[in-house]
């Protein structure tokens, strides 16, 4: 019988603990995490607008963005749509949800424990359709190329017609018997669509048909012990131009040839909150809560920020020529592009941060484990 680690709250956990003590519920004290300092803000950044949404209960839910538009959920059943901070439609499901969001600006997709995926018009909020998934949706949807892409927890991509929710295809991959349950959502880029999947395996899928176009070694299984043998890719890709790149969890941060697969460059490095990569540089949040910066083309360490040690850091977010990230406390740190000095701060409402950031125009958005939205602004 295949087994599954809870990703939330052990995302964060990961991020801040030790292995074992990540995964191990009942490990004792162990070292605290850093306390912050302060330091002189080199840029200004601010709180412009928040709002609330159901909390996230046991799961993480990321924001969608569209534009202005920012649709959110929250684990009770509630889903809104905001234009510049302002509520335009708020509903209800009507049922308990899992995943989300996943929106291309014409739908608002969802999903629920018991894999339901659940599709609403974005003008308004009204259901447009509903599909069964073949298990608990744990990570938003994708939506693009008229397709809303579902990746469900028995390790299945499937593809369903954006505009009547019919199955197109189903694209499933053998796990091993042990495994972390993922909440990152595929990746559509162009006729592909990118995931990662258990045992540190990047794989790229047609999207007209559901065919494995390539696949990727970004980790493999180390160790004699199921649990040490967990190298999962927890996070999703991130394409920049001809290169994708992805980490795995016990693993390496690995970048690919877009196109071919081929293996640009590896190294180790273990990350379950995931990167951000912009033309030259990746940056990537380690399981200890240090965030990196490496050359895009050779993988060379540019500089290290471990002054946010096992404070359960995000992943990592590009604005303005900062690297942004959050942490268990919902303190949103903005870290200068060119060498991870601290460029400025600020608070949100003391939950953690666990689903990814997103970009907001030239803002971040961050939605906490209790459902504040907040857009922050630095400049």
């Amino acid at each position: 019988m295949r087994k599954y680690f809870a990703i939330v709250p052990l995302v964060a956990l990961f991020a801040g603990c030790s292995t074992l003590d990540a995964i191990n519920p009942f490990a004792g004290k162990g070292p605290k995490m850093a306390e912050l300092k302060p330091f002189k803000a080199s840029v200004e950044a601010r709180v412009i607008w928040r709002e609330s949404v159901g909390k996230a209960e046991t799961y993480a839910f990321t924001p969608a963005v569209n534009g202005a538009s920012v649709y959110a959920a929250g684990g009770d059943g509630s889903l809104m749509r905001l234009d510049d901070g302002k509520v335009v439609w708020k509903v209800n499901a009507g049922q308990p949800l899992s995943a989300g969001v996943g929106s291309d600006g014409t739908l608002v997709a969802v999903g629920s424990p018991k894999g339901d995926l659940l599709v609403f018009s974005a003008a308004d909020g009204k259901l447009a359709w509903k599909a069964k998934a073949t298990s608990e949706i744990l990570a938003p949807p994708a939506v693009g190329e008229g397709l809303v892409i579902v990746r469900s927890g028995d390790n299945r991509l499937a593809a369903y017609d954006a505009t009547d929710g019919k199955r197109k295809w189903v694209y499933q991959r053998p796990a091993p018997a042990l495994a972390l349950r993922v909440t990152s959502p595929p990746v559509i880029d162009g006729k592909y669509v990118f995931a990662g999947f258990p045992g540190g395996k990047l794989i790229a899928v047609s999207l007209a048909n559901g065919a494995v176009v390539w696949e990727g070694t970004v980790a493999l299984p180390k160790g004699t012990t199921e649990l040490e043998r967990v190298a999962d890719i927890t996070s999703s890709p991130v394409v920049v131009g001809r290169t994708i790149c992805a980490v795995a969890f016990q693993g390496r941060v690995a970048c690919f040839d877009l196109g071919s697969g081929n293996l640009v460059w590896a190294r180790d490095m273990s990350s379950a909150v995931g990167l951000a990569a912009d033309a030259r540089y990746v940056f990537v949040t380690d399981e200890k809560s240090a965030v990196h910066a490496l050359d895009l083309a050779s993988g060379a360490s540019l500089w290290k920020q471990d002054a946010l040690s096992l404070r359960r850091v995000s992943a990592p977010l590009l604005r303005r020529g900062l690297v942004v990230v959050a942490d268990v406390q919902g303190v949103v740190h903005f870290l200068n592009r060119e060498d991870g000095a601290f460029a400025a701060r600020v608070n949100t409402d003391g939950n953690p941060v666990v689903a990814p950031m997103q970009a907001l125009g030239r803002n971040v958005l961050v939605q906490t484990n209790k459902g504040g939205l907040f857009a922050i602004e630095a400049e």
